[in-house]
C-alpha cells in the first residue's frame, strides 16, 4: 500500500489555497464544518494521483535489468490503470497489457506493472498513455519488439457529456516484431484466454 503522505511535496500549501477558491467559487461555503479541511486534503490528493511527473519510468526498468538469453513474449496483462483526463481531469480506469520480446536482455516483471504506474499517474489521454508505455519498454530494453493495449472506461464519457456507462476505449501500440500482424495475434490470442 502507497503512504499518502510521502507524495507530499512543495506547492501543497498554495494547491490547497487555489480549491479553497474553487470551492467558493462553485457557491459553497468552505469553512463550513464538512468543508474546512477539504482544500487540503483535495490537494494531497492531486499530488498523489500526478506523482508520475516525479518518477523516472526508464530507472525503474534499468534498476532490475538482466542479461537473459530469452526470446519469447514477456505479457504482463490486466494491470490496473487509474488516470486523470487531462481534458475534465476526471479518472479514466481499466486494465493495461503489456508485452515485449527480450534482446539480451529482461526486467523484473513488477517494473512493467510500475512504468505503466508512473506514466497513468500524470494528467493524460490514453492515446499517449499508450504510446509512453511503449516508448519507454522499447528505448530503455531495446527488445525486439513491444506492444501494449490498455482498455479503459472514461468518467468524463460516464457522468458528463454522452453519459455512456458502459462505453470502453481500447488503444494499442506497438514496435518491431510486433509490426507482423502474426506476433500481434499470438499476443492479442494469449490475452484472451482465461479471462
Amino acid at each position: 500500500m502507497i503512504e499518502t503522505e510521502i507524495y507530499v511535496r512543495e506547492g501543497v500549501e498554495e494547491l490547497a489555497a487555489h480549491y479553497k477558491e474553487v470551492i467558493t467559487l462553485l457557491g459553497e461555503d468552505p469553512t463550513r464544518e464538512g468543508l474546512e479541511k477539504t482544500p487540503m486534503r483535495v490537494a494531497k490528493a492531486m499530488q498523489v494521483l500526478t506523482r508520475g511527473y516525479t518518477q523516472d519510468p526508464h530507472k525503474v526498468l534499468t534498476d532490475a535489468l538482466f542479461e537473459e538469453k530469452y526470446n519469447q513474449m514477456v505479457i504482463v496483462k490486466d494491470i490496473d490503470v487509474f488516470s486523470l483526463c487531462e481534458h475534465h481531469m476526471l479518472p479514466f480506469y481499466g486494465k493495461a497489457h503489456v508485452a515485449y520480446i527480450p534482446n539480451g536482455y529482461i526486467t523484473g516483471l513488477s517494473k512493467i506493472a510500475r512504468v505503466v504506474d508512473i506514466y497513468s499517474h500524470r494528467l493524460q489521454v490514453q492515446e499517449r498513455l499508450t504510446q509512453q508505455i511503449k516508448d519507454c519498454i522499447q528505448e530503455t530494453l531495446k527488445p525486439l519488439g513491444v506492444m501494449v493495449v490498455i482498455e479503459a472506461k472514461h468518467m468524463c464519457m460516464q457522468m458528463r457529456g454522452v453519459e455512456k456507462q458502459n462505453a470502453i476505449t481500447t488503444t494499442s501500440d506497438f514496435s518491431g516484431a510486433f509490426n507482423q500482424a502474426k506476433t500481434r495475434e499470438e499476443f492479442m490470442n494469449l490475452l484472451r484466454r482465461e479471462r
